[in-house]
């Protein structure tokens, strides 16, 4: 697969922090970026900054984990670009609950959004990519989804799902010419990790060997480089952007 290939991105929960972060590089790296996010103003913000920069961005709002919506993003960004050639799962959201006030609408909302929502994506975008003989797919999880957070165990197994979904359609479709990879960041500074108590930021910063918070920008450097040609030999794998929380 060479660069000049890939002309289209799609970005979920590109309107704010990582996904716009993610979205903003990868125009900066020639892409036309179908802009999703749940808000369309949040959506058309990023856009707009987009092609204010001098790149091409479509804002393409909708539900990632309604089947109807995502067809419909998709098909926007369709008309206006073709069919995506990288799809970035990045739409997601935090909610701090000790397990055993969770209710099953708080852990079905949260698998909904993330694990549903990932796979309503794929299923949408991969027929094509499959077609074509290419394609990326960099699904966002967290470092959560590897080693656990406390009063976050609903958000922890649906990251973790999204880190089994990657590896297993990975061996899936690889041969196939689509590459499939994620990323787990550690803690972000981002309104989402912004929103979790003081005392439990202040804790997790004392654990991390860096010392600090990542920013969204270092996140969306691993994004971009698994979706360049210098990470062809990457399959299945999950890349962490995460101040050093989770060593493999």
């Amino acid at each position: 697969m060479t660069a000049n290939r890939i002309r289209v991105a799609l970005v979920t929960g590109a309107g704010s922090g990582i996904g716009r972060a993610v979205a903003l590089r990868l125009a900066e790296e020639g892409y036309a970026v179908a802009v999703n996010d749940l808000k369309p103003d949040t959506a058309e913000g990023a856009a707009s900054a987009i092609r204010e920069a001098g790149g091409a961005a479509e804002a393409v709002p909708g539900d990632v984990s309604d089947p109807e919506s995502v067809h419909a993003f998709f098909e926007r960004a369709r008309e206006v670009f073709g069919a995506p050639e990288v799809l970035v799962n990045n739409a997601g959201f935090l909610q701090q609950k000790p397990f055993v006030e969770l209710t099953i609408e708080d852990f079905d909302r949260m698998i909904s959004v993330h694990l549903r929502g990932t796979f309503l994506c794929i299923k949408e975008a991969l027929p094509e990519m499959l077609s074509r003989g290419r394609g990326v797919i960099v699904n966002v999880a967290s470092q959560l989804g590897q080693i656990g957070g406390i009063e976050l165990c609903h958000y922890s197994a649906a990251k973790a799902g999204i880190i089994g979904l990657t590896k297993a359609l990975a061996r899936e479709v690889s041969a196939r010419g689509v590459r499939v990879n994620a990323v787990a960041p550690g803690p972000i500074n981002t309104e989402l990790v912004q929103g979790l108590s003081e005392e439990w930021r202040r804790a997790k910063a004392a654990e991390l060997p860096l010392g600090r918070f990542g920013e969204p920008e270092e996140v969306a450097e691993t994004v971009a480089f698994l979706v360049s040609d210098r990470a062809s030999l990457y399959v299945g794998q999950t890349l962490g952007p995460n101040s050093g929380d989770v060593m493999l």
